[in-house]
């Protein structure tokens, strides 16, 4: 996390309670250091969805499904959600989740490498949330541009990466290459002719980008 200790603490002590399933799963999420998104950025996703009402919906780094099931509940009655995860032991997890849900015919799970798996997708999507590989982002946007419907959005999480992007002092010497690359990442969403980047100091930094298609 990247604010204040009493500000994360503020504002999650503003957030509704999770129910049981989803609570269920960030207690096994933090029991078995399996990452899912920081509540506030749970919150974000659910409040920025329902403004937008995707029918299609594209995720890069399933996890255990936390964040597909999270994304669900914003999706359009007949919509569909892709999401990709090569980790084959945290997909089955993500499985059983969804299956208990009855989301199986909603989220779609795809098993594999994101760079091979984008490249066999032929659909577009409404919005794409990012929160795999963070030094393959570049790689992973690129490969979703295409994919996209008019006025889609993207949302990215963990770009201040514990701080170190935004602060040379921070950065831990066997992290630079992803530091590195996030920033390169960073620059190309905030200076794209097709996107509109705003930078959210939330949980570990989000970035949403609107994609304005070429006209």
């Amino acid at each position: 996390m990247i604010c204040y200790d009493y500000i994360n603490d503020y504002i999650r002590s503003t957030i509704k309670k999770s129910d049981a399933m989803l609570k269920n799963m960030e207690e096994y999420a933090k029991k078995n250091n399996v990452p899912i998104v920081h509540p506030e950025v749970a919150r974000f996703l659910t409040v920025l969805g329902r403004i937008k009402k995707p029918k299609y919906i594209l995720e890069i780094g399933t996890a255990i499904g936390y964040s597909a099931i999270v994304m669900s509940e914003f999706l359009q009655s007949d919509g569909r959600i892709d999401t990709i995860e090569k980790d084959e032991n945290v997909l089955k997890k993500a499985s059983e989740n969804i299956k208990s849900l009855g989301l199986s015919n909603t989220i779609n799970l795809m098993h594999g490498d994101a760079e091979i798996v984008l490249d066999k997708i032929d659909a577009k999507y409404d919005m794409v949330f990012i929160d795999a590989s963070k030094g393959h982002y570049m790689d992973f946007l690129k490969k979703s541009l295409g994919k996209l419907n008019q006025d889609a959005i993207i949302v990215s999480d963990n770009v201040l990466y514990k701080g170190m992007v935004a602060n040379d002092e921070l950065i831990i010497k066997r992290k630079k290459t992803i530091v590195k690359r996030l920033r390169e990442y960073l620059d190309f969403i905030c200076n794209n002719k097709l996107l509109d980047t705003s930078i959210i100091p939330i949980g570990d930094g989000v970035a949403v980008s609107y994609y304005r298609k070429h006209k």
